[in-house]
């Protein structure tokens, strides 16, 4: 097939000049859609509630990006990043072209992505569902009028259509399912998956490549501010509390979950949250739940036929989610930017109980613990795992990373060291044994680790190193017992311990493996004794 980049630039836009193309749709109107058309039910919290269907969550094996010479030799390509041939691309983006433009309605949204208007990505947002497309407007950023938003041209569009499926005999996919980027054809298109998730992860796929080439650091991790305008980050993988840690009421959110780091200091990717609702409570995370009100978009919560949202109940999915605009959050930064950090924290949920409750990282440590990326899975958590599991995803965030490793560890470690950074490993799973025989450590006593080292108190302080990991632990903490500072204390049996704590550094040891001499001249060999 020919290559003719304008023939589809043309049949999106004639898709977007459609009179039946619904244009920067507003919250109530997009409300009425939806229920009219039977997408969602309203709940008695004002919230509108969606299900997916048989995708809960993201597909990862269906995720590809287009193999094109301009851009194929600055891709990681693998299992995450999958190569799909243009010519494959083209016919299937035809396809879905020509099944939107059939549509008696479709929705579009322009907007941004990144609160820092000299790296911000102007976006078109094309839907199939009404609630996809006021997902969207939570997600990312929305211009301030449809004045604004009519003059927006845009760098990278979203096509989105849900039911259309794949034949993966003929297009090339892997299943039904596809989530495809052209950086040519400045393009995320997918289908086969009502998850709305896979636009606000396509969209920082996107930033991932896009921001780095411009040497913008590009990140997965939470951000706050507190009153002296100290900036902390927060990197974890899921269960490890970023969302819970960042949200303090003494401190502003910058944002939950994507940011980048450029010549001004740090700012919010997206303008919404995509919190986990599962087991949500007012008593545990009040700000999140009352986030959720009219103009929310919830992902597969029960709700019963009076409109009564049950946050525990897990009969669709554990990963039910709450997608809102960041203004949900009362105690924000606006625009959704800071200056510098001061602190970073990498959040780790140990369920082996054998890391240091807050340890502070060398340079060096700090480059392993981010291309480490890790935490444990649990026995439960997956059919299958009947024993805590090591969990090891690159810069805390693997799946949505297109460029090598060493890209974004040269990033970091060169603000690191520009801006004077302390940087922190904070365990937040288990103590004195694993999962199942250990315990949890307390939230309580993780927040008054995390807010001395956000606020400097833990810089100067004593410490001593301990001898398995060679991490820096600190002799006192305000407010925590010392019993719980250094793990082996806390273990009933010391050689227990010693012998739990090394089988974790031979699986640090045995991951870094992947990374050959790619990245020997910045960690070496996390400090392990």
């Amino acid at each position: 097939m020919a290559v003719d980049t304008y023939t589809y630039t043309k049949k999106v836009q004639n898709i977007l000049d459609k009179k039946s193309s619904l244009f920067q749709q507003s919250t109530t109107q997009l409300y009425k859609k939806i229920l009219n058309n039977n997408e969602g039910e309203l709940t008695e919290l004002g919230a509108i509630n969606a299900k997916t269907g048989k995708y809960t969550g993201r597909s990862p094996k269906d995720k590809f990006i287009v193999n094109e010479p301009s851009y194929r030799d600055d891709i990681d390509w693998g299992n995450i990043n999958q190569p799909i041939e243009e010519d494959t691309f083209l016919k299937l983006y035809d396809k879905v072209l020509n099944y939107l433009n059939e549509k008696d309605e479709l929705y579009v949204f322009k907007g941004y992505a990144g609160s820092d208007k000299d790296s911000q990505l102007k976006l078109t947002v094309v839907n199939e569902l009404a609630w996809h497309n006021l997902f969207a407007q939570n997600m990312f950023i929305r211009p301030e009028t449809k004045e604004e938003a009519e003059e927006i041209k845009s760098d990278f569009t979203i096509v989105s259509a849900p039911y259309f499926k794949a034949d993966p005999n003929i297009d090339g996919t892997n299943s039904e399912t596809f989530i495809i980027t052209s950086f040519k054809h400045k393009v995320i298109l997918i289908g086969g998956t009502e998850y709305a998730g896979e636009m606000k992860k396509g969209i920082f796929s996107v930033m991932n490549y896009l921001l780095p080439k411009d040497n913008i650091m590009s990140m997965h991790c939470s951000a706050n501010v507190g009153e002296k305008g100290d900036v902390a980050l927060f990197f974890g993988l899921s269960g490890t509390g970023k969302t819970t840690l960042s949200a303090d009421s003494t401190r502003k959110l910058i944002g939950d979950d994507e940011h980048g780091w450029n010549e001004n200091g740090i700012f919010n990717i997206e303008g919404g949250c995509y919190a986990k609702a599962i087991n949500l409570s007012y008593k545990k995370e009040p700000q999140i739940y009352e986030a959720i009100k009219y103009g929310t978009i919830l992902e597969n919560v029960v709700v019963d036929e009076e409109g009564d949202v049950d946050f525990d109940d897990n009969y669709y999915t554990e990963n039910t989610r709450a997608a809102y605009p960041i203004n949900h959050i009362e105690n924000i930064v606006t625009p959704s930017k800071a200056a510098h950090p001061n602190t970073i924290i990498f959040l780790t949920a140990d369920a082996f109980g054998v890391l240091p409750p807050i340890s502070k990282l060398s340079k060096d440590q700090a480059m392993y613990h981010f291309l480490s990326g890790f935490t444990a899975k649990l026995a439960g958590t997956e059919r299958g795992i009947t024993e805590p599991e090591p969990s090891f995803s690159t810069c805390f965030g693997s799946p949505f990373l297109p460029l090598h490793a060493k890209v974004y560890a040269d990033l970091l470690g060169d603000l690191i060291d520009k801006h004077d950074v302390d940087v922190y490993l904070v365990n937040t799973g288990w103590t004195g044994g694993k999962y199942g025989t250990g315990r949890r450590i307390s939230l309580s006593y993780t927040r008054q680790m995390v807010n001395q080292a956000i606020t400097g108190q833990l810089r100067d302080t004593e410490y001593i190193q301990d001898d398995m990991f060679g991490l820096n632990i600190p002799v006192e903490v305000e407010d925590v017992p010392q019993t719980l500072l250094n793990p082996i204390n806390a273990w009933s049996k010391p050689e227990a311990y010693r012998e739990q704590a090394q089988d974790l550094i031979d699986r640090f040891k045995h991951n870094f493996e992947k990374f050959g001499d790619e990245v020997s001249d910045l960690a070496q060999n996390g400090g392990f004794k």
